[in-house]
């Protein structure tokens, strides 16, 4: 995996065509690069991810991020009473108590 300005790339290597190819994760749009080395392949997505971002700019849209920062969880309603609770005993908001729950087990 290669990271870059908070994309993310996976890479492949093509035995029959000899190069290392990779695509951008988490996004619609479709952002690829390649290489013969390791180098060259990391040179290419940061380049790719550059070009992506000034392409957007050129139009006057928003590049896609490849997460927000927000996601919706459905829970059952007592577990969501709990945690409230529990949050409020922190002296918390639910929000910052889910947050540290998840930076603890990932």
């Amino acid at each position: 995996m290669l990271k870059y300005k908070g994309y993310t790339g996976y890479v492949e290597f093509d035995d029959d065509a000899g190069i290392l190819h990779g695509e951008v994760l988490d996004t619609k749009d479709v952002i690829t690069f390649q290489g013969e080395t390791v180098e060259e392949l990391r040179k290419a997505f940061r380049d790719s991810i550059d070009d992506y971002l000034e392409f957007c700019a050129e139009r006057n849209e928003k590049p896609e991020k490849p997460f927000s920062g927000k996601f919706i969880v459905r829970l059952p309603s007592e577990l969501h009473h709990r945690a409230h609770l529990k949050a409020m005993e922190q002296g918390k908001s639910l929000n910052q108590l889910v947050v540290e729950s998840l930076e603890k087990v990932i």
